[in-house]
């Protein structure tokens, strides 16, 4: 989709492999100092799938200027119908077009020094047409021809697609069972190393969701999600904490 911290990105393959042979290590001497009955064993399970977006949001619309308002408004009303029409001729409906409203900003003349003056040298409008679509491919595709229209003197400005998957709430269910069941048979595999099984689960804890995009190595602590790219990874992670026997 498409606001986000990221404090840093690394290999996470690399750094989870590392991190569970570490705590292999240590839960291994943990086990031979411990009393029976208060072992815990704690690890992170995680599950991946590739996902396909299946909705996008562009937007493509019309900045103009001029000395005079009348003529700004003029430029903006002839140009906006047009791109309007091009999109309907590209089989966008209608229904899936929604015009902003214009946006008015007043240009002051400068001074010698660059600085603004009272005096009015022109203003500036702008109007966008987003498209909402669940045809992604399509709208991919007109965004990349749109620019075309400026050789037919249509000022036209487009933006980046951004790209989302709608599903993930059912998705992300699934996935953490998936990321349960991992983070089992790890323990099962650490536990068994030392001559232990594990027992009844302690406490589990739901890591952050990462949408990247696909083959992408990209993480944060807060989340990521992806909204530049069709096809994306999505990882879910638990930690889990399990009684030893």
């Amino acid at each position: 989709m498409n606001g986000e911290k990221t404090n840093g990105f690394y290999n996470a393959g690399t750094a989870l492999a590392l991190g569970l042979i570490v705590s292999s290590l240590i839960l291994g001497w943990a086990y031979k100092g411990s009393k029976k009955g208060d072992e815990a064993i704690t690890v992170t399970g995680s599950a991946k799938r590739r996902i396909t977006s299946d909705l996008v949001v562009w937007s493509a619309g019309v900045s103009v200027q001029a000395p005079q308002l009348a003529d700004s408004y003029k430029q903006l009303s002839d140009n906006i119908p047009k791109i309007k029409q091009y999109l309907l001729s590209k089989g966008i409906p209608e229904n899936q077009m929604t015009v902003s409203s214009i946006s008015t900003m007043t240009l002051k003349r400068k001074d010698s020094e660059g600085n603004d003056t009272s005096e009015i040298s022109g203003y500036s409008l702008s109007q966008q047409i987003e498209v909402k679509s669940n045809d992604v491919g399509k709208i991919a595709q007109v965004a990349r021809e749109a620019t075309e229209l400026i050789n037919q003197g249509i000022l036209i400005e487009s933006s980046s697609p951004r790209y989302y998957y709608t599903k993930i709430g059912d998705l992300k269910i699934e996935m953490l069972g998936e990321a349960a069941k991992d983070a089992k048979e790890r323990a099962e595999r650490i536990a068994s190393s030392t001559g232990n099984s594990i027992g009844s689960v302690r406490s589990a804890k739901m890591g952050v969701l990462q949408i990247s995009a696909a083959d992408s190595t990209d993480v944060s602590d807060y989340g990521v999600y992806d909204t530049s790219t069709i096809e994306k990874d999505m990882t879910a992670v638990v930690n889990v904490s399990f009684a030893v026997d």
